[in-house]
């Protein structure tokens, strides 16, 4: 994913705004801002998660069935609420059986029908990584008071109900 790091000046912005009349200064430097460091919030979350054997979405689904009272889902939720195709959740369930992490359990009655399970293993992993993450959020958070928090989880909360603009 390509990240730029130099973000435009206002000079900048006004000779785009100049040639593109639509062009909202202010909004576009906010955007930039917040795409910035969306993407290396992201990228640090990566290297963190690979220190602990992990890749992000192998990670998402280990929570996802933790997060679930009997740590079991099909494999169609997991994709739902992981917001990735089921193709792509086949993949990270393949990787996560095979390292032991998970188990498919087929229904007696009709094999079609398949449960994933997290196995001692997988919950093993979440163990060790959940303890440092909650760690390193608390050290990246601490710089917001708890009202700020709340008004920039409404902010954002405000931006994805605006995020069709893209589609």
């Amino acid at each position: 994913m390509l990240t730029v790091r130099d973000l435009p000046t206002p000079e900048v912005l006004r000779r785009f705004a100049q040639r593109y009349p639509d062009a909202d200064i202010s909004g576009v430097s906010t955007f930039l801002t917040l795409l910035r460091t969306a993407t290396e919030l992201s990228q640090m979350l990566d290297a963190f998660l690979a220190r602990h054997g992990l890749l992000q979405g192998r990670w998402w689904v280990l929570i996802l069935l933790f997060r679930e009272e009997t740590l079991e889902s099909s494999p169609s939720v997991l994709a739902d609420k992981a917001g990735v195709t089921r193709a792509t959740m086949t993949g990270l369930l393949d990787g996560l059986e095979r390292d032991g992490l998970v188990q498919r359990v087929y229904d007696a009655a009709d094999r079609r029908r398949i449960t994933i399970r997290l196995l001692p293993a997988g919950q093993a992993v979440l163990d060790a990584v959940m303890p440092d993450y909650y760690r390193r959020v608390r050290t990246l958070m601490t710089g917001l008071n708890e009202d700020e928090r709340v008004l920039l989880k409404s902010m954002l909360g405000t931006l994805r109900g605006a995020a069709d603009a893209f589609a």
